[in-house]
């Protein structure tokens, strides 16, 4: 390349102020620097002709401009950047050209989902903002393939991906709590920059999977961190049955070089329910501290805190037996609890990542999260007293604590567009380690009275309904440990190869067990990406996962039943459209669990503390999803999912049998429409459909009592349901007005979790108003 002139000039914010440590770009070739301590730059070694120049620096618009160099002629180009309208760039998966942000604390890659071998699905905040979403189960429905498994009455949620129930909801990459059902999670969405699913065996990035449903997938709940401008919103939320949200979004650049932000969001909420006696009240508050110490160096502190108190809602019952579906409409005035049941929840996260840059290419990411979570539980639950008579329920008191104490550690070495010859590489190694100090205490549970549900009943506790007695706490501690490293190698435009290898070693002692149990294993990652044409990625993939968690149970005879594994491959298509405003992609997975176990119960239904094989369980289905925007004012999320689970060479469940609550069908449909000009500028409106199939309400069994089932009773199926919901906004200048219309035409949906143990109907029709102002 022949060499000519340079390029000199100023980079400032609006009022002229510098802006230091901006980055300036030549695109197409290997030209940069960064503006000193006076907003100066000085671009060498320019080639002669047409060249583009891009201009950037956090929170302000990026700009780049087209310069025509003179041979030995220096050029002098200044640039004055526009403090950047955020939510005008971000489209419902996040930003077009950009990783989301802390998917890399899922995935340890530093790449966009496109780029990756898994499924990668992302909800941005523009969306939760515009469909008014308050729960994680709100915005994942958003996501084909994607359901709420239970909510414990509304005080949780558990969810379910490809037929996998109780998968990982982690909160920032970290999960929040210790139960192998993944069911703790309650997160207000006030805080919440994006929410992102990971499909598939993705668990060997985090560890031994453990969790039920950790093959199925990974739900990342990503709160908000500073952008570096000074702006802010508060709002007023009220709605259906008395509720009040006050909400605020505040942040601002702390300093004169502009390299330390800060950034506070809080919610306040209190609501009662379409049913008698349900309320809640909680507040939440997330504070986080972004510092660039240098162009190289970017330290971030993160809290997040949460507390609710909520009535849990029994919900209603089954008029029959497991074989018939006969779910009783309970009328809204009814309440099968008592009025002074209630759940605390308090969870506490912190987060610090560091981020190092060794050289352009080359960086170190460190990452140290902790988290508490507390839960008080005291409520009523229900039991059968006379055979063949499902409208007599007996009513027990019961109270339960839960103490649970989470840290994560995560180092990474990563590099990205490094060369041997032709062969371009991006990889990551790392380590990562885990704790985990449990503490649960059940208390004595008093029985209250026998009820008749489809009578009048009262809900106030008795009395004569002594202080319950406190029981002996169970305490338990696990560490985790794993070394992980993959690699992406692109061969050409056309080719590219992913392999990677985890080694995950587990430790774990409780109350109940003699001595310390360990185990170990490894689990490999490889796939193939092939792009014919630009912006089409066919790819292919094969994943394990390893859970120890019933490894050490003992069957009959005394050896342990050892670990259960998951296989999985996945074959698809990932591709961007209209200068990637809009995604398309589509996937077939296969997935095979082998030797899965199950508890063994005697003729009484009594677990003797035995368990047993329980076969394999196939998963196989397909996804297809289409988000982005069609056109420049016309959002769409569509998709579709089918999977096919069934149990196969199993002692214990019926051969071909689906397990409990997995539906083969769910779709979604979200179109959101801005006028942009005329009169009714800043009018929007959004139209969106769910749709879940039916499930089974419980297993399928064939041994006795299994999980308190009827053996050789094939159970009813949840009928399948779907809400239609619709938005209207109107935005002028910085006041902006929302309307939300929630089930319309108030179907009626149920939930169930654990064999009945909640039947929850979702929300009839209801109605919100949101008004906000930003500045």
């Amino acid at each position: 390349m022949q060499v000519f002139a340079q390029i000199k000039g100023i980079v400032s914010d609006e009022n002229g102020e510098p802006l230091v440590s901006a980055s300036i770009v030549v695109q197409g070739h290997k030209i940069y620097t960064v503006t000193d301590d006076n907003g100066a730059y000085t671009l060498n070694n320019l080639p002669k002709g047409t060249i583009h120049v891009t201009v950037s620096y956090i929170g302000f618009q990026t700009i780049t401009r087209q310069i025509d160099m003179i041979q030995g002629q220096p050029q002098k180009a200044d640039f004055r950047l526009s403090i950047s309208n955020i939510l005008s760039e971000i489209e419902v998966f996040g930003e077009r050209y950009k990783q989301p942000a802390k998917l890399d604390a899922i995935t340890r890659m530093p790449l966009r989902p496109s780029e990756q071998i898994q499924s990668i699905s992302v909800v941005s905040d523009k969306v939760i903002s515009e469909q008014g979403a308050l729960s994680v189960t709100d915005v994942a429905r958003n996501v084909p393939g994607v359901s709420l498994f239970g909510s414990y009455g509304g005080i949780r949620e558990s969810m379910s991906i490809r037929g996998y129930r109780g998968v990982p909801i982690l909160k920032n990459g970290v999960g929040i709590d210790s139960d192998f059902r993944t069911a703790s999670l309650t997160s207000d969405m006030q805080g919440v920059e994006s929410v992102q699913i990971i499909k598939g065996s993705a668990a060997i990035t985090q560890g031994i999977g453990n969790g039920l449903g950790s093959p199925g997938g990974v739900i990342n709940v990503v709160t908000k961190t500073p952008k570096f401008v000074n702006s802010g919103e508060v709002a007023f939320r009220t709605g259906s049955w008395g509720q009040v949200r006050p909400t605020l979004d505040v942040q601002t650049v702390l300093n004169k070089k502009r390299n330390v932000a800060f950034r506070l969001n809080g919610a306040f909420e209190r609501a009662d329910s379409y049913r008698k006696y349900i309320n809640s009240n909680q507040i939440y508050i997330n504070p986080s501290l972004e510092w660039h110490p240098d162009d190289k160096t970017i330290v971030t502190l993160e809290l997040d805190y949460f507390n609710q108190n909520k009535t849990p809602d029994r919900g209603t019952v089954n008029l029959a037996a497991d074989s018939v579906e006969a779910l009783y409409k309970l009328p809204y005035d009814r309440f099968l609890g008592f009025s002074t049941d209630n759940a605390h929840t308090k969870t506490t996260t912190y987060a610090a990542r560091v981020t190092r840059f060794l050289t352009d290419n080359i960086y170190l990411r460190g990452a140290y999260f902790k988290s508490d979570y507390s839960l008080d539980n005291t409520g009523a639950s229900l039991s059968t007293v006379e055979k063949d008579n499902y409208k007599k329920r007996a009513r027990t008191l019961a109270r339960s604590l839960r103490a649970d104490r989470n840290s994560t550690l995560q180092l990474d070495l990563i590099g990205k567009d490094l060369y041997t010859g032709p062969i371009r590489h991006t990889f990551q190694v790392g380590f990562d380690y885990k704790t985990t100090d449990l503490t649960t205490t059940s208390y004595t549970s008093a029985k209250v009275d026998t009820i008749d549900v489809t009578q009048n009943f009262t809900s106030t506790l008795p009395t004569s309904v002594k202080s319950l007695k406190i029981g002996t706490p169970v305490y338990s501690t696990e560490s985790n440990y794993g070394l992980m490293a993959q690699e992406v190698m692109t061969f050409n435009r056309y080719l590219k190869a992913v392999l990677g290898l985890r080694y995950s070693y587990s430790s774990s002692e409780n109350d109940t067990s003699t001595g310390t149990t360990t185990g170990d294993s490894w689990n490999p990652m490889f796939g193939l990406m092939v792009t014919p044409v630009k912006n089409v990625n066919l790819f292919g993939s094969y994943t394990t996962t390893t859970s120890l968690r019933s490894a050490a149970q003992k069957k009959e005879d005394g050896t342990a039943i050892g670990s259960s594994n998951s296989k999985q491959w996945e074959f698809g298509v990932k591709s961007d459209w209209l200068d990637n405003r809009l995604r398309f992609n589509f996937t077939y997975f296969y997935i095979k669990n082998s030797n899965t176990s199950y508890g063994i119960y005697d003729e009484l239904g009594n677990n003797v503390l035995y368990y047993d094989n329980a076969g394999d369980l196939i998963r196989d289905g397909l996804e297809v999803e289409l988000n982005g925007r069609i056109l420049s004012n016309l959002q769409v999320m569509l998709g579709y999912a089918y999977v096919n689970p069934r149990y196969k060479n199993s002692p214990a469940f019926k051969e071909g049998s689906a397990p409990i609550n997995t539906t083969k069908n769910t779709a979604n449909a979200w179109l959101h429409y801005s006028v942009e000009r005329g009169f009714l500028k800043g009018l929007s409106l959004g139209a969106g459909a769910y749709y879940v199939g039916k499930r089974p309400v419980n297993d399928y069994t064939i041994k006795v009592a299994v999980h308190n089932t009827t053996p050789n009773v094939k159970p009813f199926d949840m009928p399948a349901y779907t809400t239609i919901n619709a938005q209207v906004a109107y935005t002028f200048k910085h006041l902006t007005t929302r309307v939300f219309f929630n089930n319309i035409f108030d179907e009626i949906g149920y939930s169930s979790y654990y064999r009945g143990g909640y039947i929850n109907q979702i929300d009839p029709r209801n109605f919100a108003v949101n008004l906000s102002y930003s500045f």
